[in-house]
């Protein structure tokens, strides 16, 4: 069972890079040795380019269910009742561990793992690239490992995760220990900076990466994950040391950053998350309670716009669209620059330096139409407001299930109907039960 999962994964990862058959010599030998000896540096960047093209997939999945459980948002679809039945509760509805909303991310982020353990294998192995470029490759692969271990990590919590290695042939255990397994995560965003200090980077990005695509690009952005993972991990004065080699600038750019790209060229994959305002049937809606707990003034209201009739599922109603995502062309983030400072608020604030979370907050509230804070100035005062903030700006990002669930405070979230539940974790993968 473990190695024919093993063939379909590597199937699929053939597949998803649009390899020639003669690129690897047998698809029913469980190592990786025809493409990992010496490899090409075209076999490389075909690599490279698949781990890049694979992060988008199923990433509607993961948005859209954390999304829902987090009350930022509905899906209401005639063919797909579990978007208002299993993630909202609906009765006697519970989380399914083998169905679309989670094996289809877990997987997806899996391959992707996948693909970037081949292509550490592969640049280790090849004597037609520098030592520099070696780690050019390395240090993305393993920044990309981090950045997918972390996505999953963010569905099962304490449920647990698997941590990948060179050997294909070998499952390691569930890891539940929810510290250990984010140390293990911020370990592969190390070692990825320091392989991209002294790497090159020869191999091309997507348009998503623009402005990063060199190695001191990517280890920007590397640190601007590992600035992520540190704030769920409480380690205020680290985050604040890998913002400060990340491209965080607290007067630069909001939307300064690094993103899922979709185009509608030939043989792209158009952006699946763009839903036309006012559609019928398939709808991306935003939960009632964002418009009623905005602030007054606050422009980030046209995330969420105006239908002309309400749309609505098995007694659930808003008359709002989900409006980020404005065509088939609109990129999908990963991270930002408002992200980063709303980070660098948080740490600051959790360190008592009380001025400095002032500064990055009236940052973003004046950005968007709102006066200066005005309001207590005291750690926990500052905690709400910071969270008021990134719930208005990360809006369908994938973000505010997993704040309130780190401030314990899911308790906050609306049922809206009598016998919801606020889920704090996905099951584990019945797949991964079987092993």
């Amino acid at each position: 069972m473990k190695n024919y999962s093993y063939y379909i994964s590597l199937l699929l990862l053939l597949a998803m890079l649009g390899c020639r058959k003669g690129e690897i010599p047998n698809l029913n030998n469980p190592t990786t040795g025809g493409i990992v000896i010496n490899t090409s540096k075209s076999s490389l960047n075909n690599l490279v380019t698949g781990a890049e093209s694979g992060m988008r997939r199923d990433i509607t999945a993961y948005l859209d269910a954390v999304g829902i459980i987090g009350r930022e948002i509905y899906r209401f679809s005639g063919s797909e009742p579990r978007y208002t039945t299993d993630l909202l509760g609906g009765g006697t509805k519970e989380l399914d561990n083998n169905t679309f909303y989670l094996t289809n991310p877990w997987a997806g982020r899996y391959l992707v793992i996948r693909q970037c353990m081949i292509l550490l294998q592969a640049a280790s192995g090849s004597k037609v690239i520098t030592d520099a470029e070696r780690k050019g490759y390395t240090g993305f692969a393993k920044t990309i490992i981090g950045y997918q271990l972390l996505l999953n990590l963010n569905m099962t919590n304490t449920n647990g995760i698997r941590i990948p290695n060179g050997d294909p042939t070998y499952i390691g255990p569930v890891i539940t220990d929810v510290a250990q397994a984010r140390d293990t995560i911020l370990k592969f965003l190390q070692e990825g900076a320091d392989d991209l200090a002294a790497g090159s980077v020869i191999f091309p990005l997507s348009e998503g990466f623009a402005g990063f695509t060199d190695a001191a690009g990517l280890r920007r952005f590397n640190r601007a994950i590992a600035a992520r993972v540190l704030i769920y991990s409480q380690k205020w004065a680290n985050a604040l040391a890998a913002l400060n080699e990340s491209f965080f600038d607290l007067n630069g750019p909001l939307s300064r950053g690094v993103n899922h790209y979709y185009s509608t060229g030939g043989g792209d994959l158009s952006n699946p998350l763009f839903i036309a305002l006012g559609a019928t049937g398939d709808v991306r809606v935003v939960h009632p309670a964002y418009v009623t707990d905005i602030l007054p003034g606050d422009t980030r209201i046209s995330k969420a716009v105006l239908r002309s009739s309400a749309a609505s599922q098995s007694g659930l109603s808003s008359n709002r669209d989900l409006w980020i995502w404005k065509s088939l062309n609109d990129p999908v983030n990963i991270i930002r620059n408002e992200e980063l400072i709303l980070i660098y608020a948080e740490a600051k604030a959790q360190l008592n330096a009380i001025p400095d979370a002032i500064v990055a907050i009236n940052r973003i509230r004046t950005f968007y139409g709102l006066p200066p804070y005005a309001g207590a100035v005291t750690q926990a005062a500052l905690i709400n407001e910071i969270l008021y903030q990134r719930r208005y700006s990360l809006l369908g990002e994938g973000h505010r299930w997993v704040d309130l669930r780190r401030y314990g405070r899911l308790g906050s979230l609306p049922k809206d109907r009598p016998d919801d539940d606020v889920w704090t974790q996905f099951p584990l993968p019945q797949n991964e039960v079987n092993i």
